[in-house]
């Protein structure tokens, strides 16, 4: 097999299950996290270093919300079939990267990452990223070359893969759609809550020898916790996140 339709394939089948692959790297995260907890444990200051991570997850978090909030139908999903693109995708953040959301998804796990505060655990972790999502873009890419031609490789010219050129910036053809977002986004935003509070309850456990959390992360826990369920619940059980065309 020539290594372009090599690199396809691989790149398909790191496509299809990029949901469950990760799923390793975060427990050998947590074994590093929790080592660390039990033979030297964490300084005073690492509380606001933990609110730090969760701000560059909650980054992450921030450019999948606004890239799938201007976004159109069959564009930008979370299928694991096959690659779909009914049109393709040109202005507001796709003006100026063409996989945001593969930027999104990086941040985001960074924030996991960055908690381990092991920094040859975090230069692995980007890596191993860079080589795993590669091949997965290369994939979307020979895909959205085959479909769309000469206009892909027009707006594939002036744009960078992964590092945005905020300059090149225009605005969305769509008005941003916060039920979309909250329809689409709400399964990655609870799993990011989640991973940290477990993190966190590893310190607190280690560090007092008590099952629980630090006070403030019982309410942050609850108040992810509830949102999760309600949306859950909304997007199960009736049409008030449905928006025509998204």
């Amino acid at each position: 097999m020539a290594l372009i339709e090599e690199l396809d394939k691989e790149g398909n089948f790191l496509f299809k299950h990029r949901g469950t692959l990760p799923i390793p790297f975060v427990f050998v995260a947590l074994g590093i996290y929790a080592w660390q907890a039990q033979s030297q444990g964490f300084p005073e200051w690492f509380p606001y270093y933990e609110y730090v991570c969760l701000a560059v997850g909650l980054l992450g978090q921030f450019v999948r919300a606004y890239t799938v909030g201007h976004t159109p139908k069959g564009t930008s999903g979370r299928n694991t079939k096959e690659q779909v693109a009914e049109t393709l995708n040109t202005s507001g953040i796709y003006s100026i990267v063409r996989h945001p959301l593969y930027v999104g998804n990086f941040l985001m796990w960074l924030g996991v990452a960055l908690l381990t505060a092991n920094f040859w655990f975090i230069t692995c972790f980007v890596l191993a990223y860079w080589l795993y999502y590669e091949r997965i873009m290369y994939a979307e890419e020979y895909f959205l070359r085959n479909k769309f031609g000469q206009q892909y490789l027009d707006w594939a010219s002036t744009v960078p893969p992964f590092i945005p050129r905020f300059s090149n910036f225009n605005g969305a053809n769509l008005e941003f759609s916060a039920k979309n977002v909250l329809k689409r986004e709400y399964n990655g935003f609870f799993a990011l809550m989640l991973i940290f509070t477990v993190f966190i309850g590893i310190r607190f456990y280690f560090k007092t020898f008590m099952y629980g959390l630090p006070n403030e992360w019982y309410i942050i826990f609850g108040v992810s916790l509830l949102i999760f369920a309600t949306l859950k619940i909304l997007k199960k059980f009736t049409k008030v996140l449905d928006v025509q065309g998204r």
